[in-house]
């Protein structure tokens, strides 16, 4: 698969150009120089051939930024040139011909890789005079675009892109037509692509070529083969393909990477962990705050098992967020923990457990991420201070006791090495299926040892359980009036689930289901009275009680009085047999 490296000085719209290319918002764009820093990578699809695009940070001296960071940016560039196939040199129409260009054209030279100048910026400017300055460089034609506005791109794929994506064979439309369907199309209409009816090569994980010893790319295209494989079997195939299909359920997703963020705040270390498990020099790293701007997507291949590793830009308090772009790098951040499986929070030793840090990790709690937490810089404190943190994390960490604690020095590789097991434990803790029947048998041991409590004057009751979802792992129990179910009991249910299934690193949720009163609409909901409002309706029934029987005995005496009238002959009106009562 070919490679194309977009190479420059600052602000000329590599990561513009980039975003179009690769068809995404994955590079992030300012009208200021020095936004990117590290190479980024990212999958283009043209004519149904997949291509890789390299963003690279500006190479030219910044006076407003330390000589070291900007060295390491060159750096960067330099290996992209390196490993790419085609240069895209860009520059800055609108600012016309500049000495940061040239020392950028004798990089290209040295290099000696296929190259290209594209001018960008030529909306406004005569056509004719855009970017004649760009071929004092010697270093052929100059392509006129404006990436902002996608003017341009085109032709630039097909008179520079196209050519060098031939070599590895020829394109759809080169290919005679298959049926004649396609030789009755007008040769006028536009072809639709694959990725225009939306094929997602990418699945959603921009990746590197070959970062940290891993081919994305060949695995991806492994993964089609098989499946083309699996679907042009016969019966048995199909038989013995669903068994180990049905053998492997309890272990989802065992075939793709695991994702896993460095989450923290700035200048605590995520860049040189990032390069540490990666063995080598993959991002930016200097001794100043807020060097990551962007999250970072790196394959990683260790001992067999495929991860992909997320450098993400350091997250400051909102009240000292001043910059837009800032702004914009903490959202990637929050995003890259919505879409990792395992988030490691990274913690300075050296400050100690900051309120960052525990907001950090409350979003990663919220958002259900696995969760291991490092903490870097172990190395160089004494040991009065080692013991006064560990107590500190104890303290102030209860309430996220299944996340595995380390205490690493990524600067010198301690203790980094372990990560990987936690990492891996929570992936599976948390991506494992279990099936109704174990966690019934669960429920019925934990209520056995400890009732639920009573609420209302009844007991509340448990029925059944089964499982939710996973990652997290959801566990869902029906029963009755467990919508007051106490926070108290419910932990206690989650501390046996945790332990009897032994899941580390990731949260478990429960989530309690009340059936329906089928007879609620047919009577009144009860009410729970005061102790005097009971009195006032006891006094009450007594009065009516009283009277009932006072009107009960007249109405008696009135019926003996004419029955006696009658017999004696006597005709009483009832006025008489009134008065007569009344005597």
């Amino acid at each position: 698969m070919k490679v194309i490296a977009l190479v420059g000085c600052p602000n000329v719209g590599k990561s513009t150009l980039f975003n179009r290319l690769t068809k995404t918002r994955d590079a992030l764009v300012a009208d200021f120089p020095g936004l990117t820093r590290d190479r980024k990578y990212g999958r283009a699809l043209f004519d149904g051939r997949e291509y890789i695009v390299i963003d690279t940070g500006g190479i030219a001296d910044d006076k407003e930024q330390p000589a070291d960071l900007t060295e390491r940016m060159t750096g960067q560039a330099l290996q992209a040139i390196a490993e790419c196939d085609l240069v895209l040199f860009m520059v800055d129409a609108k600012a016309g011909l500049m000495p940061g260009d040239l020392q950028v054209a004798d990089y290209i030279r040295k290099a000696g890789k296929p190259c290209a100048v594209v001018a960008n910026k030529i909306d406004g400017l005569d056509p004719d005079y855009a970017g004649s300055d760009f071929y004092a460089l010697g270093l052929g034609e100059v392509h006129q675009i404006a990436a902002a506005h996608g003017r341009g791109i085109n032709v630039l794929i097909e008179d520079v892109i196209a050519p060098i994506l031939r070599e590895e064979g020829p394109l759809d439309s080169d290919l005679p037509p298959e049926d004649e369907e396609e030789e009755s199309r007008s040769p006028f209409a536009k072809p639709v692509s694959e990725w225009e009816q939306g094929y997602e090569f990418l699945d959603n994980v921009p990746a590197d070529k070959t970062g940290g010893g891993f081919d994305w790319h060949a695995f991806r295209e492994k993964q089609r083969a098989d499946l083309q494989q699996r679907l042009g079997r016969d019966a048995e195939g199909a038989a013995a393909a669903d068994a180990q299909a049905q053998a492997q359920q309890e272990v989802p997703f065992a075939d793709l990477p695991i994702k896993f963020a460095l989450i923290g705040k700035p200048n605590v270390g995520k860049s040189t962990l990032t390069n540490r498990m990666l063995g080598e020099d993959r991002v930016v790293v200097a001794d100043l705050p807020g060097t990551t701007r962007d999250s970072i997507y790196i394959p990683l291949e260790r001992d067999g098992r495929k991860y992909i590793v997320i450098d993400t830009a350091g997250v400051r308090r909102r009240r000292k967020i001043n910059l837009a772009i800032e702004k914009f790098s903490v959202v990637k951040t929050l995003k890259a923990i919505e879409d990792c499986n395992v988030a490691i929070l990274v913690i300075d030793a050296h400050e100690g457990l900051s309120d960052q840090d525990l907001s950090l990790l409350s979003f990663i709690i919220d958002s259900g991420r696995s969760l291991v937490i490092a903490v870097n810089k172990w190395d160089g404190l004494t040991q009065e201070y080692k013991d006064e943190l560990r107590r500190e994390l104890d303290r102030r960490l209860g309430f996220v006791d299944f996340a595995r604690v380390h205490f690493i020095s990524a600067l010198h590789g301690t203790g980094v090495g372990n990560l990987f097991d936690s990492i891996e434990e929570a992936y599976t803790s948390a991506t494992t299926r279990h099936s109704s029947s174990i966690l019934n048998r669960i429920l019925a041991a934990a209520v056995q040892e400890h009732e639920p409590p009573v609420s209302g004057g009844r007991r509340i009751k448990l029925k059944y359980a089964h499982a939710g979802g996973y990652n997290p792992p959801r566990i869902v129990i029906h029963g009755n009036k467990v919508s007051k179910m106490p926070d108290a009991y419910r932990r206690y249910l989650i501390n046996c689930y945790r332990k009897s299934l032994k899941i580390m690193g990731t949260p478990v949720i429960l989530e309690f289901r009340e059936g329906s009163n089928p007879y609620a609409d047919q009577k009144p909901a009860q009410k729970r009275l005061t102790q005097s409002k009971l009195r006032e309706q006891r006094r009450e029934a007594q009065t009516h009680r009283r009277y009932a029987r006072a009107a009960s005995k007249q109405q008696k005496q009135q019926a003996k009085a004419i029955a006696k009238g009658r017999k004696e002959g006597m005709v009483l009106s009832r006025s008489q047999a009134k008065g007569n009562k009344a005597r």
